[in-house]
């Protein structure tokens, strides 16, 4: 397990050119960023924080928890989201290197298309924290803050199969897989961890997949996409279940878990079991209601907080604390700062959010 802090690895002569033409930014060698690491930096430094876009309520609050805890402890924000837009991420990162940031926290689009402006952070002396999502086949990356994503597939799988044998009776159950979107280095993950749980149930004939789609590239739904995941859910049901009832659908999160709802009720289907993701407001809502079976609680607030003390620790000098695990990203192991997700259904709703004002008043 390797932990890495500011103290980057020395450019190779040909690294070193390459960066030589790059205009703006603070000059500067990766042994440069070593020597400075020591001595931390400035308590009112810039952070840059780069969002893929503000479209789930996940990011959106990222993008406010962000700003007010980094003021909160002394910092200058710098908080972008890019729209989905791997081109737009990439030149919103590079101008945080402009303004001097000396850290960037990164939740990528596609966490493959980094790379070349990370490394270029690196290379500045940036310290680069992915949030979130792992950021892979780059070695600009110190180290990554998210939800264990395997876990969070396992309890999903989980869920389905307590939700079925609550609410439909003796197997076997009719059930379909949805995945996230394949950009996500998570949605792959979520899916394995889910099917670690539901494919011996399928084995074994407890669980029946009519459309026989069970690998994450004919489950998987491009950009996260609710519409996608609808017009998919149409597909399914006119094509496999115009005469049989749906009973369980493993939903990747809350905004395709209300878009498989809808499906369902407008082929005059009763509500299937459905799985979540992030406890959103409206599905908080539905699950509370006895619609939507369960969601996953991410809680936003304990991620960003997270990130702000590595930020910390960083700004105070200090090497990152030692990683809980360490993952290949195709270029480095890399430090992973897990947090642990919970499964919310309606049983334990009061119980899950007790200490988060706003979700519990949503339980009336």
């Amino acid at each position: 397990m390797r932990t890495r802090s500011l103290a980057l690895v020395a450019l190779t002569t040909a690294g070193a050119l390459a960066l030589s033409a790059c205009g703006g930014g603070r000059e500067g060698t990766a042994d440069d960023a070593a020597a400075g690491a020591a001595d931390g930096f400035a308590e009112d430094a810039v952070i840059g924080v780069s969002l893929p876009w503000l479209g789930t309520q996940n990011w959106a609050e990222a993008e406010s928890m962000f700003t007010a805890e980094l003021t909160d402890a002394g910092f200058d924000p710098l908080v972008q989201a890019a729209d989905n837009k791997v081109t737009q991420q990439q030149q919103q990162i590079e101008a945080m290197i402009e303004r001097g940031a000396e850290v960037i926290v990164v939740g990528p689009i596609d966490g493959t298309q980094l790379g070349s402006v990370l490394e270029r952070a690196a290379a500045e002396g940036i310290a680069v924290i992915g949030y979130d999502r792992l950021i892979e086949n780059t070695t600009g990356v110190d180290g990554v803050v998210q939800f264990g994503s395997i876990r969070t597939g396992e309890l999903q799988g989980q869920s389905l199969l307590d939700g079925l044998a609550a609410r439909k009776g003796e197997p076997p159950y009719y059930v379909e897989l949805f995945g996230g979107g394949p950009a996500d280095p998570n949605a792959p993950s979520f899916f394995e961890g889910a099917m670690s749980v539901l494919q011996p149930k399928i084995d074994d004939g407890t669980l029946v997949v009519a459309s026989g789609q069970t690998d994450f590239t004919q489950a998987a739904t491009p950009d996260w996409d609710n519409a996608k995941a609808q017009a998919r859910m149409d597909s399914l049901l006119s094509g496999f279940y115009s005469s049989d009832e749906i009973d369980g659908v493993l939903s990747p999160n809350d905004g395709i878990a209300r878009a498989i709802m809808t499906s369902t009720e407008q082929a005059g289907q009763a509500i299937p079991v459905v799985t979540g993701l992030d406890a959103e407001n409206e599905s908080v809502v539905s699950v509370w209601e006895g619609e939507q079976w369960s969601t996953v609680a991410k809680p936003t607030q304990d991620l960003v907080a997270r990130t702000v003390e590595l930020i910390q620790a960083l700004q105070q000098g200090e090497e990152l604390p030692e990683p809980d695990e360490s993952v290949d990203n195709g270029q480095k192991d890399v430090a992973v700062y897990l947090l642990d997700p919970v499964v919310v259904t309606q049983e334990n709703a009061e119980e899950v959010f007790a200490e988060d004002a706003d979700r519990l008043a949503l339980l009336q």
